[in-house]
């Protein structure tokens, strides 16, 4: 099954801001090895960037908006792209990108767990691809109602129970 990886929203504004994200290097970490092995591989890499509206900490072109240097991830080679919704399919042709690349696995890691992952996988589930949530590799940061750990095992239990399945990143193998 031709497979590719899907970054979601590790973006400078996100990781390295106010708060931070739970385990954040050691998903960081996991996903640098994900895209070594994708690129190894020859298996697409697509990152998205939440874009936030004019004038926002993430607002497009801003420092905060840009994916993290430390993924490495080249506009020559991989496909970066841009949404403004939690769901990465909504408003752009990551689906049509996808169909024509014939991926039916797609690998999602990134941030936050309970919007853009949660979104993502249910989208991906619903248009036909087969998504592969990488349950060591997506995070998010803690609420006023619950701690991220309990947001990321909730999110690795509802979705791995009927919209994706769960994978850790070792055991990724493209």
């Amino acid at each position: 099954m031709p497979a590719a990886l899907l970054i979601i929203d590790m973006q400078v504004g996100l990781f390295h801001g106010p708060e931070n994200p739970y385990q954040g290097e050691r998903i960081l970490a996991n996903i640098q090895r994900l895209i070594a092995a994708a690129r190894a591989n020859q298996v697409p890499i697509f990152a998205v960037r939440h874009t936030g509206p004019d004038g926002s900490p993430i607002a497009a072109g801003s420092p905060f908006w840009q994916l993290l240097p430390a993924l490495e991830l080249d506009a020559d080679v991989d496909t970066l792209f841009d949404k403004s919704r939690p769901d990465a399919f909504h408003g752009t042709d990551l689906a049509l990108k996808l169909e024509a690349a014939q991926v039916d696995d797609l690998y999602v890691v990134g941030m936050k767990s309970q919007f853009c992952i949660d979104s993502t996988c249910r989208s991906a589930a619903d248009l036909g691809f087969k998504p592969l949530l990488v349950a060591d590799a997506h995070t998010c940061m803690d609420t006023a109602e619950l701690s991220a750990e309990a947001i990321i095992k909730h999110h690795n239990a509802t979705l791995g129970a009927a919209f994706a399945r769960l994978i850790d990143s070792a055991e990724v193998t493209f």
